[in-house]
């Protein structure tokens, strides 16, 4: 199965698990969400209390008094949609009260970290098509009390949902048979479905119940960005588990597999998805030391979390070096079928060659006694002398379809013999030497019982 077939149910998957934890929150005040795209654009709001506590609320826009700050995430749809119908999308979700500078700002392509209109933005805007699963787009509009995020697509554990919710903290039980949507309590344990396993095998954080709630503005910067971190580890974690089943398809796989993968560019099509990975990584390694520094400038930026982004651009730039590993992974696989596919073709130019030496001098030989001119042997039908004509052209074909044999085999048996013979001279080596051996063995025995040993 190919990587492409297997993210999009895993999104649903997590989409299901935290569309259900979700569901849990408390809520401060009702949802009076404003949506004019009919549910196509996700929207999700809290605010903090400062001291440890989250609340869902209604979808406004203002800001946070005192200790208090305010979270607006937008979740854009992964479609074939363009770019500028995801800025009609921000539009008429964000606005009012921001104004075009700050949706321009965010839904741009590209790398991009700056102050604008006394907020602090940043975007990692790969330009990728928007229904690749390796185009990543996250941006964040930062003031004092309040962050406005964008994502393409559902970014895992990004949000919050009530402590005690997780399933990573319940007991799983043995038994594995089909149950709705996964997962349901038997005995003491919790059973869980083997596609809700697998996807769970490939995810490199825990769930968003296990998320420390942020008590500052600060802290959710770091949150946003570790969770963009490690979307990015859980798409190079699925990518390395797909290269280590297609090695060991390759290792029992036959014509017929390394066929079919050569005929459908595989892996020149996870070559471009990896540049594709690259180039996003490039874009933090740009963006993020620039939000390090213009944050460390802010009062109520923490010394903690400045130290923490310098971890997460550490995290990324290893990232960006093992990427390169599969990326050079991939290039020896398609080296490795490249060899193949030339070695059978090699193989068939072979049999053509052979064939084409055995056919060629018959060929010459049917064209010469074909010829309608005089003089040609063997070739008068009512002459009773020449009665044996067809048969000495029968003859002279076979003779020289056995001298061009015998050239075409000649290396072969030239190669054979040149073995032959070093093998033999090898052998004869060794029984002179070993004789030479046992010889002064034997000198040395009787000069030792003389009384001296010669050196």
């Amino acid at each position: 199965m190919d990587l492409a077939d297997e993210i999009p149910v895993n999104n649903r998957e997590a989409e299901e698990m935290d569309r259900e934890a979700s569901a849990e929150a408390p809520l401060r005040e009702p949802h009076l969400y404003r949506n004019q795209f009919g549910g196509m654009v996700r929207k999700k709001a809290y605010i903090f209390d400062g001291f440890g506590k989250f609340y869902n609320k209604e979808w406004d826009l203002t800001e946070g008094r005192g200790n208090e700050f305010c979270w607006y995430h937008v979740e854009l749809p992964k479609g074939n949609q363009k770019l500028s119908q995801s800025a009609q999308y921000l539009i008429g979700v964000l606005c009012p009260p921001l104004k075009l500078q700050d949706i321009l700002s965010l839904v741009s392509n590209g790398p991009f970290c700056g102050h604008v209109d006394g907020a602090l933005v940043f975007r990692v805007n790969s330009p990728g098509p928007p229904s690749s699963d390796f185009t990543f787009r996250i941006a964040a509009r930062i003031t004092e009390n309040a962050v406005i995020t964008v994502s393409l697509g559902r970014v895992p554990r990004l949000g919050f949902s009530p402590v005690g919710q997780s399933l990573l903290s319940e007991i799983p039980s043995v038994e594995s048979p089909s149950y709705h949507r996964g997962e349901r309590k038997e005995r003491s344990g919790i059973v869980i479905g083997e596609h809700v396993l697998e996807f769970l095998l490939t995810m490199n954080h825990s769930e968003e119940a296990d998320n420390p709630v942020p008590k500052s503005v600060s802290n959710l910067v770091v949150h946003i960005v570790d969770t963009h971190v490690d979307h990015l580890q859980d798409v190079v974690t699925k990518l390395e588990i797909e290269l280590d089943s297609v090695e060991l398809q390759l290792d029992k796989g036959g014509f017929a597999l390394k066929k079919q993968m050569l005929d459908d560019r595989r892996f020149p099509k996870i070559h471009l998805d990896l540049q594709r990975l690259l180039q996003v990584i490039a874009h933090g390694e740009q963006v993020f030391p620039r939000v390090k520094e213009k944050c460390s400038s802010k009062h109520w930026f923490s010394s903690e979390d400045i130290i923490s982004l310098e971890e997460l651009i550490g995290r990324l730039r290893r990232l960006k070096d093992n990427v390169g590993f599969i990326a050079n992974r991939v290039t020896a696989i398609q080296a490795g079928l490249d060899s193949w596919q030339a070695e059978q073709i090699n193989r068939k130019l072979y049999y053509l060659s052979f064939l084409s030496i055995i056919f060629l001098p018959l060929s010459i030989i049917t064209g010469v006694f074909g010829m309608n001119v005089g003089g040609v042997p063997w070739t008068g039908q009512k002459d009773p002398t020449l009665k044996n004509g067809f048969r000495n052209v029968m003859l002279l074909c076979v003779a020289m379809l056995l001298l061009a044999l015998l050239c075409f085999s000649f290396p072969s048996l030239y190669t054979r013999i040149a073995t032959w013979h070093r093998t033999r001279a090898m052998k004869r080596s060794w029984s002179l030497n070993r004789k030479s051996f046992l010889r002064r063995t034997h000198g040395i025995g009787v000069q030792e019982r003389r009384g001296y040993l010669r050196i």
